[in-house]
């Protein structure tokens, strides 16, 4: 099943790159066009993550402005999953020991149980990991709001489905965003080679960014 799923994403996104040494920019793309000095000017918009409003396993509000000039992975779980999601969490704790202390890098967890996992479920799950402070942020929130940002913006399967185990389905997918809130990789969370990528990929776009 997770392999389907995670075929899927792939599938469901559609990427450009214009520089083979840069990562490319996944999603769809609408083009614009405006007068500047007289003449047309093509712009191209890219798909991005639009703000959003949930809570923290610290009780904090957490809104895309948390991220401001960062760099984020975002992933989907839920803290009674009996499937992936403890393989995802192991992979994460990769990312997250190699990203501690920088402060131009986060992760961002969404339960998608929010009726259970309360802001003090995540805290202690959250706590059982080893994770400490606010790079690694596990949040909460009104459920259709996190069903709705996780398929339509961050590109993954998830949601409530009484057929799958634990009652909910997603896939296990780690989703590399930039600090234009542009996704700019997925990676399958339960792979160790592929979270590698993602540690290197992370890398790639800090590079990025000094060099602009």
């Amino acid at each position: 099943m997770k392999n389907i799923l995670f075929a899927f994403l792939f599938f469901a996104v559609w990427g450009c790159n214009t520089n083979a040494d840069r990562l490319p920019i996944l999603g769809e793309r609408e083009t614009t066009t405006r007068m500047v000095d007289g003449k047309e000017v093509v712009d191209t918009l890219y798909h991005t993550i639009p703000d959003f409003k949930f809570v923290s396993q610290n009780g904090d509000t957490i809104t895309a402005q948390n991220f401001k000039d960062k760099i984020y992975v975002a992933d989907f779980f839920f803290t009674t999953c009996p499937t992936i999601c403890p393989v995802m969490k192991k992979q994460m704790l990769k990312v997250y020991e190699k990203i501690k202390g920088q402060n131009d890098v986060g992760i961002l967890s969404h339960t998608i149980d929010p009726d259970h996992d309360t802001p003090a479920v995540l805290k202690k799950y959250a706590a059982d990991l080893g994770v400490t402070g606010n790079q690694w942020l596990f949040v909460t929130g009104n459920r259709e709001k996190i069903y709705e940002i996780g398929e339509k913006k961050y590109l993954v399967v998830a949601g409530a489905d009484s057929t799958a185990p634990g009652g909910y389905i997603h896939s296990g997918a780690f989703v590399l965003v930039d600090k234009a809130k542009r996704v700019r990789g997925m990676y399958n969370g339960t792979d160790d080679d592929a979270t590698k990528r993602l540690i290197a990929d992370i890398e790639r776009l800090q590079e990025e960014y000094k060099n602009k």
